[in-house]
This record gives structure tokens, C-alpha cells and sequence, in this order.
């Protein structure tokens, strides 16, 4: 899928400069959104609500395999990306290469950072870029490596 709202790390610093120079509060999220569910979609959710632009980095299908191991994603990173772009709540999709968005976070400064609660405040890649922190609820007993096992019980 070709969407307007996948973005290059290049093309998204140019974003950001116009949405900030025009005031716009930058909020910034990131995963591997394998097989999408409604703890994901909460959770982007709830991370727009932070601000006026909700940009997502997306783990690579490479950073995934390094994360997740050799039988994940399920779903090519193209596809996983233009699932999220079709998401309301989402504005932009930026992939990543590296196994932590660590510069693309550096990269973009987002007036807000999100991450799901699972994650221990000074265990937050980027943070040091970020002019907020938020951590936010997950929707209990929702998860890709939960979905993954259901199926594989089947």
C-alpha cells in the first residue's frame, strides 16, 4: 500500500519542522505492530490524544527478526506499515532499521513520547529527546505473541 502517510527518516524530519514551526504538538510512538489488535489501537489512541500529530515508528522486518526472533513478523513491514496508516489516529508511519528508534527519535523531538506501561521509565529509548514521557495502560490479555499462540493451538 502506497500511502501519503509512510514516511522515509528523511522525509519526516522535514515533516516535523513544518508541523513545529506552525505549532503543532508532536507525539511520537513505536513497535513492531505484527498482527494488529485493539490493545494497539487503544493505545495509538490514547497517544494521539497527547497531541495534534501522532507520528509511529515501525520496527523493520529485520529489527523484528532481531526482537522477536526468526519466525517473526508474520506480516511484512509494506504491509504492517500501511495497516497503521490507515488507523485514524495515526498521521504518520516512519520505519526503522536499528533494533531501538533511538534516532529516529533523536531525529523527530517529539514534544511527547508513548510507550505502553509494560515499559520501566528509565528503560525508555529516546527519552533524552523527548519533552514528555507518557506511559499508558495496555489492554490486558491482548498481545501479538498471545494471538501467535492461540493460532498455533488451533
Amino acid at each position: 500500500m502506497n500511502s501519503p502517510k509512510i514516511k522515509s527518516f528523511r522525509e519526516i524530519a522535514a515533516v516535523v519542522k513544518k508541523l513545529k514551526k506552525s505549532g503543532k504538538r508532536i507525539v511520537f510512538t513505536n513497535g513492531c505492530f505484527d498482527i494488529l489488535h485493539i490493545g494497539h489501537v487503544k493505545l495509538l489512541d490514547r497517544a494521539k490524544s497527547f497531541g495534534d500529530v501522532l507520528i509511529v515508528g515501525l520496527n523493520s522486518d529485520s529489527s523484528v527478526r532481531k526482537i522477536k526472533g526468526p519466525g517473526r513478523p508474520v506480516n511484512r513491514e509494506d504491509d504492517r506499515a500501511g495497516v497503521l496508516a490507515a488507523l485514524s489516529a495515526v498521521d504518520f508511519v516512519v520505519k526503522f532499521f536499528q533494533p531501538t528508534p533511538h534516532e529516529l527519535i533523536k531525529n523527530i523531538m517529539p514534544d511527547v513520547l508513548v510507550k505502553g506501561s509494560d515499559w520501566v521509565g528509565g528503560k525508555i529509548v529516546g527519552r533524552e529527546f523527548a519533552g514528555i514521557v507518557r506511559r499508558v495502560q495496555l489492554k490486558k490479555g491482548y498481545s501479538t505473541t498471545g494471538t501467535i499462540e492461540k493460532i498455533n493451538k488451533l
